[in-house]
């Protein structure tokens, strides 16, 4: 709680809402004088931030959305000047991965500008169940999250457990035979991982140890990103 009472009420009215609500149910659920979760459905209403459905339910509504997408993504804006770093630091390509669901995305990145170089576009999907950023991207997940992913992964519990004890992933020809890279997480506020960033490139400047060239680099990009 904020300690502003009407943002915290105005708050707890839209959580409430979430899987559609009406006003009872608002009631219940917040425990809020039915006159005072009224009167907030309705300003939320007013600012397009709740909508009624055809059963008369509020719902979240559309400027939610539109607010959101307006936003700058602040991981991203404050990705693209460490990556850069990183680049530069280590002499290979940069990466930043989001895990969805069973996939991994870079969402940004920063390549060498000559020389050989493993290339991946925003954009790029590339499994979980390869590669030191997936390894990142899974080593502090609970059991569930990882068990149906195993029997696929070119990596073990044990290597996911050695993960979470030294700090960063190291791979070598995991994801694609030639390519070595060394990832480390990103973390928010509350130390949970929610990124994974990586460098990689070929096998023959990583050698088949790149931790031991680059992983501390590679920790310290996480570092400054994390808690943003």
């Amino acid at each position: 709680m904020s300690g502003v009472g009407v943002l915290d009420k105005a708050v707890l009215i839209l959580e409430t809402s979430v899987d559609g609500a009406s006003l009872a149910e608002l009631v219940e659920r917040t425990q809020l004088p039915r006159a005072t979760a009224h009167r907030l459905a309705q300003a939320l209403e007013s600012h397009r931030l709740l909508v009624r459905d055809a059963q008369g339910r509020w719902r979240p509504g559309p400027r939610l959305a539109e607010l959101a997408n307006e936003a700058p993504d602040v991981l991203l804006t404050a990705a693209e000047p460490i990556l850069a770093l990183l680049r530069d630091q280590t002499g290979e390509s940069a990466q930043l991965y989001l895990r969805r669901a069973d996939e991994r995305i870079c969402v940004a990145a920063s390549e060498r500008s000559s020389g050989l170089r493993d290339t991946v576009p925003v954009g790029a999907v590339l499994p979980m169940t390869a590669g030191s950023a997936a390894q990142i991207l899974l080593a502090w997940e609970p059991p569930e999250a990882i068990l149906p992913l195993l029997p696929r992964a070119k990596f073990t519990a044990r290597t996911l457990a050695e993960v979470r004890k030294r700090g960063w992933a190291a791979s070598v020809a995991e994801r694609e035979a030639g390519v070595a890279s060394v990832s480390a997480p990103v973390r928010d506020r509350t130390g949970r991982v929610i990124a994974s960033i990586s460098v990689s490139g070929p096998i023959e400047r990583l050698t088949r140890r790149p931790g031991e060239r680059h992983a501390m680099a590679v920790v310290r990009a996480g570092q400054r990103l994390s808690g943003l």
